[in-house]
């Protein structure tokens, strides 16, 4: 008897390493922590367990509300109080190599991977990039949606805006000594002009952890297809991103399925092939009040948390996607790239 669609699905989600390239895991376990919340970490390795997630990159994201003066301080805390529920939590490890993720998944641990959402945290000291390093930050979004010292980021909708800008002269810096430390550049959040400086001066692989196809859904934080194949050139992946305003323009009329992510796969795999695409889900609706994206957005998740992805991955393999090509979008490209970084 042969598998249905979504005994199949459940079977590829079993022997996959699924990985989440993008998710705000340190900012919200610091609020809770903040508010009295007991073990904050426990919902969320719950949720991942569900989904069968093997690695999940968390974000160090800084609210504008504490920038610049508190930038560094609200990281550190985000590392130490993630770091603290790690210690004290079964089934979850912090990972800052090859060999950690390998471990994890050899043991039945969900692996948490450290990331930049911007060098915010930074300012403009290039030895504090050293010191993050150290602590187990492996990859380096150079800016999320607003300028830092680093670099210009790109708005979800039109703004009035000055003269853009691209890398600064520290951002170049800064790009060139996350690589010589081993991280992994990310450039969801940065503008046109900022991607491409990138382009110019990065070594390849490269991602672009959650951000969709901008021929889909116009919005300045997804890429435009020469922007995709300047991606895949140097050997890079994106995050396909769950947020419902890159995924369908009119989301607010017409609500977005999962079907109309697995779309943004399905237009990557025919721009430059299915091995430069992933998982970035950028999830929010599980989060409290203290995280928006912009007033005068109103969005949702279209697939409800990680313990729905089932849902996602029925939507691939309607398309048409075999298992191989299906091993690659859940983790297996994801896991190349930090390979080409990350020691053992």
């Amino acid at each position: 008897m042969s598998e249905t669609v979504q005994e199949r699905a459940a079977r590829l989600q079993q022997e996959s390493m699924i990985v989440d390239a993008h998710f705000d895991l340190a900012m919200d376990l610091l609020y809770k922590w903040e508010r009295g919340k007991k073990h904050p970490l426990l919902p969320w390795l719950e949720q991942f367990r569900k989904g069968r997630f093997g690695l999940v990159v968390s974000s160090l994201f800084v609210s504008g509300s504490f920038l610049p003066e508190m930038g560094l301080r609200r990281a550190l805390d985000q590392l130490a109080v993630l770091v603290r529920e790690i210690r004290n939590t079964e089934g979850i490890a912090l990972c800052k190599t090859m060999g950690d993720i390998e471990r994890a998944r050899r043991e039945g641990e969900v692996g948490i991977l450290l990331s930049f959402e911007g060098l915010d945290p930074i300012g403009n000291d290039l030895n504090l990039l050293d010191i993050f390093h150290d602590l187990g930050v492996r990859a380096a979004g150079i800016v999320w949606s607003r300028r830092n010292y680093a670099g210009d980021g790109c708005f979800f909708s039109p703004k009035r805006e000055g003269k853009k800008g691209g890398l600064t002269p520290f951002g170049v810096e800064a790009v060139q000594r996350a690589q010589e430390l081993g991280m992994v550049i990310d450039v969801s959040h940065l503008n046109d002009e900022g991607f491409w400086d990138v382009m110019d001066i990065a070594k390849g692989p490269l991602i672009a952890s959650h951000s969709n196809c901008r021929s889909l859904a116009h919005t300045m934080r997804n890429l435009t297809d020469e922007q995709i194949r300047a991606l895949a050139e140097k050997g890079g992946v994106m995050g396909m991103n769950a947020i419902s305003c890159f995924v369908r323009e009119d989301h607010e009329t017409r609500r977005a399925t999962p079907e109309d992510l697995a779309a943004h796969v399905e237009h990557i795999a025919n721009l430059v092939g299915v091995d430069h695409v992933g998982l970035g889900f950028d999830f929010c609706d599980g989060f409290e009040n203290y995280l928006t994206l912009e007033d005068d957005i109103k969005t949702y998740d279209v697939i409800a948390g990680h313990e729905n992805v089932c849902d996602f991955t029925v939507a691939l393999l309607e398309r048409g996607f075999n298992d191989e090509e299906m091993r690659k979008i859940l983790g297996g490209n994801f896991l190349r790239v930090f390979g080409s970084w990350l020691g053992k």
